[in-house]
């Protein structure tokens, strides 16, 4: 693979040149061979040819074009030569690769052989080949290698034609140039460099299948590295040499044909040399990598299977470069560095010790004669502080040793007390589970979460696979333990500080979506999972059912939360029920915010952290009283009014609060709370009856990205509308709204929006814009209509959203609950509000949420009267929602 290709490797059936510019010599006879080239391998791989042969194919028949062009311009073969570089020269080239070549000499180039060489290369761009070419002396040469990017190309220099005993200087010139700790050291930061543009993660929505963590570069990297050391040109030659075993040596050609025809494909859908595999291509790749879907599939069916292929090879693609390249440094750099060698040795026990702070092996048989030490191994990562990971002789075993994992081993009691003694290891959590899945100990000990292992979710709201997401949950709750995250997490910190039984929210958090992908309802088929599991490994049935009932509600608290009005007293009630006891509360409640921040780093802000524990401190008060207690309305009235009496004290008479509160009804004090109800009279108090009124202020509870906006302005017919088309204009997301018609006919908005580029509190000309175009448009609502309508970002484009709308009848407050799901897009608020006011519709509360490219939103609505609609009604307004969402729903 990725190798000097053999020089009798047919390029049979392949178009050469010297036969197309036979019959035209001209520029049109080198475009002309070329197309006929690629026509024939694109029938050849579809016609069932792997893409290695199909890749070598290309590079012989390149090779022989270039020996044309060569000999047909005269240039000779003595003392000046022709050699492939790079990509090129490891024989590696798609469609839209780059052809690298260097013209290396003894002497400078003369008059005649510089025009020479001019022509030459003008015919190469003359037949599409986009090459890169450098002219170099050997001394140039020598002079160039001190570039790392230079000397990583001659690496992989092979020689097409001319002066052979310029073939090998190239790899010698690196070889003298570099030594081999400053070239491996080198090459490993410009790696872990990459990778950080990549996020560290094999797992891109978006990947780049040569650059990212599991590309193809991670394979080259191995191979620039040891084919210098060894002086091979091989890859297959490290086979011969122990550094790389045939299986492994198996397993990374496999990974590299999967990325090759991938890169292949995007090669051609976009005709240039394109790696990113955007959400623009991955149908059309798929497709074309003969992905097919099954009668029940939903639509992205395909594109999440083809993407599960490639999550997984890029995760071993990555395995291997991460085990070759430690072992490389374990037996060729490591022992020559005076701090490392001899290396400090710790014992362990009879099968494992530390080596440099890595667990090793003892002796080649451990995992042959004790089986339960695959286990084992990760219990001493999980047990002490000191391990930083695991030796690359006894990665080798392992992965071997993996293998074996079958349902004898599982069950096991040796093997269940270890795998228990993992999950409460006080150490290395998340490093630990992630090297279990990575070395294929997980997934075999635990074939559910095999089964989830890449397996992504075509949307923009799950940026990771199940199963990583699945690790950082664990790596998150891992987190709330540390003091370091107690200032970004306070309360959940606190909370999980106090847990009684850590293990149980582990397992909950292993659970809660390992049975994604198989079809029913994830959380209860996982919630069954956990409690054979958990049975089986020593918990008691009480443990068992906690851990099963957080995988069966491990969405409850954050859909009561976004989807509910949780100021009301009775939906506090009905979820303090649902929850049952504090136990619960804590457990779900540290669950529910480690889980939004492993599905996606944008989702968490301060807005969902202000609900969660809005949620959590009022069901903590229902259960501290009792379940059996009611709920005193009126008691919640009163002592909202009292807060906000007290926060006002002394800076205005009561009366004149008194007379404002009158206007506003019970139902205001039950949704807004104290500092909110405080903070309105005050601006109403000192602005009098200054229409339209707009104030804003950080959220007291939140930091400067979330900014309270209020409105006060007489009640209009399209208000809701033509503040969130403001809104939309100026970059800030609404999360909430709410809105209060007092019997004076004015009404009062509270908003919280999120400002997308956290400057409205900070920068006094934009908030003095935002001001400014609110009153304006609150003055003149047709205004709204005609504001500018944002473009739809290109990634939300590739989604398939069906608009959904449900309306339900809330008989206890006498209300409709109005739940829109549709394709998220600019706009799309001030377009559902404006149909809303066209329909006589009052909007009392809005609950906003934006998941990826998915907008799930929930109006709490009354007609003009304060009444809920009635059946017709509803169902009218139903229908007039959908055909309005699905006019303007690009997907």
């Amino acid at each position: 693979m990725s190798a000097l290709l053999a020089p009798d490797t047919p390029s049979t059936e392949l178009p050469t040149l010297a036969e197309v510019l036979a019959q035209n010599s001209n520029v049109r006879g080198l475009i002309e061979w070329r197309k006929k080239l690629e026509q024939q391998l694109d029938a050849r791989l579809e016609a069932g040819e792997s893409i290695r042969k199909i890749v070598h194919a290309r590079t012989h028949a390149i090779d022989d074009a270039l020996i044309h062009l060569w000999q047909r311009q005269g240039l000779s073969n003595e003392g000046i030569a022709l050699i492939a570089v790079g990509g090129y020269g490891r024989g590696e080239l798609l469609p839209k690769s780059d052809v690298d070549v260097m013209i290396l000499s003894h002497q400078p180039l003369t008059p005649e052989q510089e025009e020479q060489v001019s022509q030459f290369v003008s015919n190469l761009w003359d037949a599409g080949l986009e090459p890169g070419v450098s002219v170099r002396t050997v001394a140039e040469c020598i002079e160039a290698a001190q570039d790392m990017t230079v000397a990583t190309s001659l690496v992989e220099s092979r020689l097409i034609y001319g002066d052979k005993s310029l073939s090998l200087l190239p790899r010698r010139i690196v070889s003298e140039t570099w030594t081999d700790f400053d070239f491996y050291t080198q090459k490993m930061a410009e790696q872990n460099a990459r990778h950080a543009q990549h996020h560290n993660t094999e797992y891109n929505l978006e990947p780049d299948i040569k650059n990212a963590p599991g590309g193809l570069r991670d394979i080259n990297q191995v191979g620039w590295i040891a084919k210098r050391y060894y002086r091979v040109v091989r890859l297959y030659d490290l086979v011969h040499l122990g550094f790389i075993s045939e299986f492994e040596y198996n397993e990374l050609e496999a990974c590299e044909d999967i990325l090759w025809l991938i890169r292949h494909h995007l090669h051609r859908i976009t005709n240039r040399n394109e790696n990113r595999l955007l959400f623009d291509y991955q149908r059309t790749v798929a497709e074309r990598m003969h992905y097919t879907a099954d009668a029940n599939d939903h639509h992205n069916a395909i594109i999440e299977r083809f993407m599960r292929d490639y999550y997984r090879a890029a995760m071993r693609v990555s395995t291997f470069n991460e085990m070759l390249l430690a072992y490389f440094f374990e037996t060729a750099i490591e022992p020559k560095l005076p701090e490392l060698s001899p290396p400090h040795v710790t014992p362990l026990n009879e099968r494992f010790e530390l080596v440099n702070q890595k667990i090793s092996v003892r002796h080649h048989r451990v995992f042959s004669e004790t089986p339960s030490a695959i286990l084992e191994l990760f219990f001493f990562m999980a047990s002490r502080e000191d391990v930083t990971g695991i030796r690359a002789r006894t990665l080798r075993l392992l992965m071997l040793a993996a293998n074996g994992i079958d349902e004898n081993f599982r069950q096991n009691p040796t093997h269940k007390a270890l795998f228990m003694a993992i999950i409460r290891g006080r150490h290395h959590l998340y490093q630990t589970f992630q090297a279990m899945k990575r070395y294929g100990v997980l997934g075999r000990y635990l074939p559910a979460f095999g089964q989830i292992i890449g397996l992504m979710q075509y949307d923009l709201f799950h940026i990771y696979t199940v199963d990583m997401h699945t690790l950082i949950l664990l790596r998150n709750l891992q987190r709330f333990g540390s003091p370091e995250f107690e200032e970004t997490f306070p309360v959940v910190s606190f909370i999980y500080n106090r847990l009684d039984r850590k293990d149980i929210i582990y397992l909950a958090a292993l659970f809660h979506d390992i049975a994604k992908g198989r079809g029913g309802d994830h959380s209860e088929l996982g919630a069954e999972d956990a409690n054979v599991f958990c049975l089986a490994h020593g918990l008691t049935q009480r443990e068992a059912n906690i851990v099963s009932w957080l995988t069966r509600n491990h969405l409850l608290m954050s859909l009561t939360a976004q989807k509910k009005d949780i100021s009301d007293p009775d939906i506090i009630l009905d979820f303090a029920q649902k929850v049952g006891d504090m136990v619960h509360l804590n457990y779900l409640y540290v669950l529910t915010v480690a889980d939004i921040n492993a599905t996606n780093p944008t989702l968490w802000n301060t807005w969902r952290a202000s609900l969660l524990r809005q949620l959590y401190n009022h069901t903590r008060r229902v259960l501290r009283s009792g379940l059996d207690n009611p709920i005193d309305r009126q008691s919640w009235i009163d002592d909202t009014k009292q807060q906000a009496s007290d926060l006002l004290a002394g800076a205005f008479y009561q009366d004149a609060v008194e007379n404002i509160w009158r206007e506003l009804g019970d139902e205001y004090f039950l949704r807004e709370r104290p500092s909110e109800v405080a903070w309105h009279t005050r601006e109403i108090l000192l602005h009098g009856h200054e229409t339209p009124l707009v104030q804003m202020r950080e959220h007291r509870e939140l930091n400067q990205d979330a900014v309270q906006i209020f409105v006060y302005t007489h009640d209009l017919t399209n208000l809701f509308a033509s503040t969130v088309a403001v809104f939309d204009q100026m970059d800030l997301n609404v999360q909430d709204a709410r809105i209060i018609t007092a019997k004076t006919g004015f009404s009062l908005d509270t908003y919280i929006v999120l400002d997308r580029h956290g400057t409205l509190l900070t920068d006094q000309s934009r908030r003095d814009e935002v001001t400014a175009r609110l009153k304006d448009v609150l003055a003149n609502p047709n205004k709204a209509q005609s504001l500018a309508q944002r473009r739809i970002p290109r990634q939300l484009r590739h989604f398939n959203v069906p608009s959904e709308v449900n309306i339900k009848l809330d008989i206890v407050h006498q209300y409709n609950v109005v739940e829109v799901i549709s394709l998220d897009r600019p706009g799309l608020l001030a377009q559902i509000g404006a149909l809303f006011a066209k329909q006589n519709i009052d909007i009392k509360t809005a609950r906003i949420a934006t998941l990826g490219e998915r907008a799930e939103d929930v109006f709490f609505i009354t007609d003009t009267h304060g009444k809920p609609l009635d059946n017709d009604a509803a169902q009218e307004l139903g229908e007039l929602l959908m055909q309005e969402l699905d006019a303007q729903n690009p997907s």
